[in-house]
């Protein structure tokens, strides 16, 4: 068996092996290499160790995974790793904030169980319209409101499942949105999204 290459231009080679073979000598070697690297650049951005690992560990399951989505024509290897690290971060950062929305939601919802039966049967005719709404988006839109909101699949997760460049899953999931905004103000619903 060649020695495999160690040096940073070389590593889109091994990241060919891994694609092709799931080579998993190619892997440790990209993975000593760019693991301690990612770590200390997540450490960088302001993120605390033990959640500096986590992220490491994930960005690199991204590169045994989908080693196959790597361009090396559209950046260098290192390019798409931190990259990866830095949308890991800001999605780990996002979810931290719905996991505080998600307890308001457990008490809103305590809280709803006391209304009068009107006020309830305002909320399910609310929910009935964004329900509505949603049936009225493009299927490639809505596939990516049901990942994000109903899986709770963090942008860069739905990228990743989807293979759709994470702008663009950005940019429709913020296009569903306007249109189901729109939809709703027509039938008289505010602040419902």
């Amino acid at each position: 068996m060649p020695e495999l290459p160690t040096l940073p231009h070389d590593h889109a080679a091994l990241m060919a092996r891994i694609a092709a073979q799931a080579d998993r000598e190619a892997f440790i070697i990209l993975f000593d290499y760019y693991a301690p690297r990612i770590n200390a650049y997540l450490q960088r951005l302001g993120s605390d160790k033990t959640a500096a690992e986590d992220m490491t560990q994930d960005v690199m399951m991204v590169l045994w995974r989908k080693a196959h989505l790597f361009d090396p024509q559209k950046s260098q290897l290192g390019t798409w790793l931190y990259r990866i690290a830095r949308n890991r971060r800001i999605d780990v950062a996002r979810r931290g904030r719905i996991d505080i929305l998600d307890i308001d939601d457990q008490i809103l919802q305590i809280a709803d169980e006391t209304h009068h039966a009107d006020v309830q049967m305002d909320m399910e005719e609310r929910s009935t319209f964004v329900r509505d709404a949603l049936t009225t988006l493009p299927a490639d839109q809505r596939d990516l409101v049901h990942l994000s909101f109903f899986e709770q699949l963090s942008h860069s997760e739905i990228s990743a499942r989807t293979g759709l460049p994470l702008g663009t899953v950005k940019s429709r999931i913020r296009l569903a949105f306007t249109r189901l905004r729109r939809a709703l103000e027509q039938k008289g619903i505010d602040g419902a999204l």
